[in-house]
This record gives structure tokens, C-alpha cells and sequence, in this order.
């Protein structure tokens, strides 16, 4: 979804989060990594800012929820953001406080310095675009990209 973005020039899927080094899918899958699901994005922030990705990531998915995005449920699931350096954290925050009072809930997504990033096995990468049938895909991307297109269409390539 994100490579749809004007500016994006690579999205990996991956984990971070977490206390294992080099986990497995399958290990993630059972909690025993303490890894959350995450991608890790590469942008040119001449055409594209933090803050814009930011606000596409807390459109796009539920911030409200802990350990769970959609029917997936479990630690590997958490609303997360992994900061590189103290202005992404700040960024963030001023921005997780800013739109907090527009949701039912409370935000609660974690923000975290990232420590190591570990991409996913290659069958994770581009994950939609190689199975477009699977069940996951065809129900839950989709509304995905359309709240996309609908609240930030100036962002797309």
C-alpha cells in the first residue's frame, strides 16, 4: 500500500520489537519473539515527509486496539512505531496527541526506538501483489487502499 505513495522507493516487510535475533514467521506467530509485524520504509522526504506516512499509517490501520489489527490477534499484531531518532519520536507523539480527541478510544499504539529491524522471508515481500485471492488480501487490503485514496490521494504516485 505504502509503495503506492509518490516519493516511496521501498517498503520491506519485517519484524522489530522484540527480544530474538533473526526470528522466524512461525516463531513471531507464537509470541515467543516478542516481535511485532512491521515494514520498514525507505522515502525520499523531498517528495514525501515523515509526517505525511505517519498520518497514512494511523489512517489505514486501527491505533485503538491492543495486539490486534483486524481478525488477527496477538503481541506480533500491536499498533507500533519504531522511531530512528529523537525528532520521529517527537514527531509522533505530537502527532498520536493531535489526533488522540478524533477517536472513540485511546491511541494505543507504541512508540518505540528502533533497535534492530529483521526483513521477513521473501514469501512476506509484496505480499498483496503476489497473492491477490488469498482470503486476507482480498478482505482486509483493499479497504485499506481505499481509505488511502480517500484521505490522502494528493500523496499517490
Amino acid at each position: 500500500m505504502f509503495k503506492q505513495i509518490d516519493g516511496v522507493t521501498d517498503v520491506v516487510s519485517g519484524y522489530a520489537g522484540g527480544h530474538v535475533a533473526d526470528p522466524s514467521y512461525e516463531a513471531v506467530c507464537r509470541g515467543e519473539t516478542g516481535h511485532a509485524e512491521c515494514i520498514q520504509i525507505t522515502y525520499d522526504p523531498d517528495e514525501v515527509s515523515y509526517e505525511d506516512l505517519l498520518a497514512v499509517h494511523f489512517t489505514t490501520h486501527t491505533p485503538t486496539t491492543k495486539d490486534r489489527e483486524g481478525n488477527d490477534v496477538g503481541t506480533q499484531y500491536r499498533s507500533a512505531v519504531f522511531y530512528h531518532n529523537e525528532a520521529q519520536r517527537e514527531t509522533v507523539e505530537a502527532l498520536i496527541e493531535e489526533i488522540e480527541p478524533g477517536y472513540d478510544s485511546d491511541i494505543v499504539t507504541e512508540v518505540e526506538p528502533l533497535e534492530t529491524f529483521y526483513p521477513a522471508e521473501e514469501y512476506h515481500q509484496d505480499y498483496f501483489e503476489k497473492n491477490p485471492d488469498q482470503s486476507y488480501c482480498q478482505l482486509t487490503i483493499p479497504p485499506k487502499i481505499e481509505k488511502l485514496k480517500e484521505k490522502h490521494a494528493e500523496l499517490l504516485a
